[in-house]
């Protein structure tokens, strides 16, 4: 009898110790394998630090908080790569045509070029060295000037001469050498030759902010009052558009700067949204909100470029 009920203990504690085994696996299956569980731990929290463009010019962190800022009101910028600035600044008493200069995070100008007619809209470093930018006045024009201010490339702009201010925004060099401007009272993007020919056209909803050429051969075009931007092709067909009509709740009020992140995401900016309001909003390929930037400053946020996703900085030429 002690043998039999031994025998029949031990085997009673094996299988016991077997079934409990056996239901432990099934359950961490269950944890692994479970998609509610995969989505939720796939979702991370969205981080970015960027420089906020406009009435006030300043540096946000990740966190929020503002750890640069530069004394004049600017219209367009990048952060370089050695981590100086490049700024487009309004016109003002000490700059009534505009600028653009080049400084250091404490301030230190290392450039400056003193516009001529009614104001500077854009900027852009070249691999050249030299630094591209548009004016605005009764000579509308595109410009590439040297580290001594020397003009080098001088192309006059075909578009109206009636409103200075509405002659042309974000303009870029492009890998082909031609210069794409978005031109906004006339409704057009175009790309123009160095020899001030057109080379390519679309016309746009409304009054296009940026043209950003990506690297399918697509534009992203930021079309401003019209709260939209669209992706057009290269025969200018939208193969895609976002506007308050996608969104749970209108949130573009004024798209100006916008900028195409290495995701596929798009970040725009809504230039007029207001104090307390969100400024900033990253949406992805199917139009999900999926960061935003809200502040308490009365300017808003006319153009910028985003530094960094969840602390690494994003790579190559940023797309804006």
């Amino acid at each position: 009898m002690e043998s039999k009920n031994g025998f029949f203990s031990r085997h009673t504690a094996k299988d016991f110790l077997a079934f409990i085994f056996s239901k432990l696996q099934v359950l961490a299956a269950t944890v692994v394998l479970s998609p509610a569980l995969v989505g939720a731990a796939a979702e991370t929290k969205i981080t970015h630090s960027f420089l906020a463009l406009g009435g006030e010019t300043y540096i946000v962190s990740a966190g929020g908080k503002i750890e640069w800022t530069y004394p004049f009101s600017t219209r367009d910028g990048w952060v370089l790569p050695n981590g100086d600035l490049l700024l487009t600044l309004s016109k003002c008493d000490k700059y009534p045509g505009g600028a653009v200069v080049e400084v250091t995070r404490q301030g230190k100008v290392l450039f400056e070029y003193k516009g001529t007619q009614a104001e500077v809209n854009t900027s852009q470093k070249l691999l050249s060295g030299n630094i591209l930018l548009t004016e605005a006045g009764p000579n509308p024009r595109i410009m590439e000037v040297d580290s001594k201010g020397t003009v080098v490339v001088n192309i006059p702009l075909q578009c109206q001469t009636t409103n200075h201010h509405m002659q042309s925004r974000m303009t870029r060099k492009l890998a082909n050498g031609n210069y794409l401007v978005p031109q906004l009272l006339d409704k057009v993007v175009r790309e123009y030759t160095p020899e001030s020919k057109v080379a390519w056209e679309v016309k746009t909803p409304h009054w296009p902010f940026t043209a950003i050429r990506l690297p399918n051969g697509h534009t992203l075009i930021n079309c401003t009052a019209g709260n939209l931007t669209i992706e057009v092709d290269a025969q200018g067909k939208i193969v895609w558009q976002i506007s308050n009509e996608d969104l749970p709740k209108p949130l573009i009020n004024d798209a100006c700067g916008g900028q195409r992140l290495p995701n596929g995401n798009t970040v725009l900016t809504s230039y007029h949204i207001g104090v307390n309001r969100t400024k900033l909003i990253e949406v992805t390929p199917e139009k999900k909100v999926v960061w935003t930037y809200t502040d308490d400053h009365k300017d808003g946020i006319h153009e910028f470029q985003i530094l960094d996703t969840n602390a690494d900085p994003i790579a190559g030429t940023p797309l804006r």
